[in-house]
């Protein structure tokens, strides 16, 4: 089959490799009908290479049919069509009963002391062969896969994978008072997802970003925009739109690619040219990332406010202001998005004709999977007004 493999910094390329096959009682094989190329993707084209192999197939944002299932599995069978989360839970350990599935105990890496396997995604995450190819190995397929109708286009259920519920949730974590506000820093997918889905329950959303098509795609479905290029103090501006005080809630859905980190930018600069051993080492013990979006959401939000940290940040040793945090009283929440925690609530908007959440007016671009490459370097340098590319296997 073809599948996107990496072979170092910004050096992925669409090669022939095996086709997956069956290897536990409880594994399913997809035929992967649409995959999508996510913000995380980019750590791995340009930061997190020395948790890399050479050949690693990367993605995990999958959606398909189902050509073959293990003897174990009796919820799904061959023709059926599914969303594949891209955190792999088993659904029965104690953290997946605690409904906090991407801290799966089962699949989780001991190794290295990380939560639930990822699909394409690092040593640091089980190194499991990834969806941006055209058949995809699911375990713990007893529970993962997501069944949805036929008929309605990829694009109506693909985002099920992770941008969706990856939003609920940092909407959930944010913790907006009934009729309250919340600013969202970053409109990538995630940080347009979260603006749509608070709208959507009634928030008011001050959308945040430099993008001229990403602040226009986030007006188009409801938010109050912020363009940060043109201020001088960005927590000025959005608190003279919020009474002075700030939102009841921020969501940092930028991370560690934040502008504005000069020390951290040489960092990664300099992390990226050791030896992957020495450069793991560092980052795993002392890597600190670019903090300007999250130092920003402390600042804006309101005293007593929710900070909801959705946005990748891998540092192990990053400064925070903790004076600052202290004295406004601020809470955070973060982590992984527990996929199938969220997906029913998910499915009744995503099923419904009107498209509340914009589904169809989300995907900016699509392409065969021969042209992934292409596809990264666009999305990586934000040209062609790329905010989510959709690959066709």
């Amino acid at each position: 089959m073809k599948a996107l493999t990496w072979h170092g910094k910004r050096d992925v390329r669409v090669e022939n490799v095996p086709d997956p096959a069956i290897k536990e009682p409880n594994d399913a094989i997809i035929k992967v009908t649409s995959t999508a190329i996510c913000g995380s993707d980019l750590h791995l084209y340009e930061v997190l290479g020395p948790f890399l192999g050479e050949g690693d197939i990367l993605g995990h944002e999958p959606m398909g049919i189902v050509t073959e299932v293990g003897s174990d599995i009796t919820n799904i069978r061959p023709g059926d069509r599914v969303v594949i989360p891209f955190n792999i839970s088993c659904g029965h350990c104690l953290m997946c009963a605690h409904r906090l599935y991407a801290q799966c105990e089962t699949t989780a890496s001991r190794e290295h002391g990380t939560g639930a396997a990822l699909f394409g995604y690092t040593k640091l995450y089980g190194q499991v062969p990834g969806a941006q190819a055209e058949y995809l190995r699911v375990p713990q397929a007893q529970f993962g896969p997501i069944k949805v109708p036929e008929g309605p286009p990829d694009e109506r259920y693909l985002y099920l994978s992770d941008v969706l519920p990856t939003a609920w949730q940092a909407v959930q974590y944010a913790r907006i008072p009934d009729g309250g506000s919340v600013g969202v820093l970053g409109l990538g997918p995630i940080g347009q997802m979260a603006a749509r889905m608070a709208r959507h329950l009634g928030y008011r959303v001050i959308a945040v970003d430099t993008v001229p098509e990403r602040l226009a795609m986030a007006s188009r479905h409801g938010a109050e925009i912020v363009d940060i290029s043109e201020t001088l103090d960005v927590g000025d501006a959005i608190r003279e739109v919020t009474g002075g005080r700030g939102p009841d809630s921020v969501i940092d859905a930028v991370g560690m690619e934040a502008h504005g980190s000069p020390a951290a930018k040489f960092a990664h600069t300099l992390t990226g040219l050791l030896p992957d051993r020495l450069a793991a080492s560092l980052m795993t013990s002392a890597g600190v990332d670019r903090l300007a979006a999250l130092t920003m959401s402390i600042d804006v939000v309101r005293r007593g406010g929710t900070v909801s940290i959705v946005g990748l940040y891998a540092g192990a040793a990053d400064p925070l202001p903790m004076l600052r945090m202290f004295d406004k009283g601020i809470n955070l929440s973060m982590g992984q998005a527990h996929v199938r925690r969220w997906t029913d609530a998910l499915l009744p908007l995503v099923n419904d004709e009107s498209d509340p959440l914009g589904l169809m007016d989300f995907t900016t671009h699509q392409m065969p999977l021969d042209q992934a490459p292409h596809g990264y370097e666009m999305f990586q340098k934000k040209q062609d007004g790329a905010i989510k590319i959709m690959l066709k296997p």
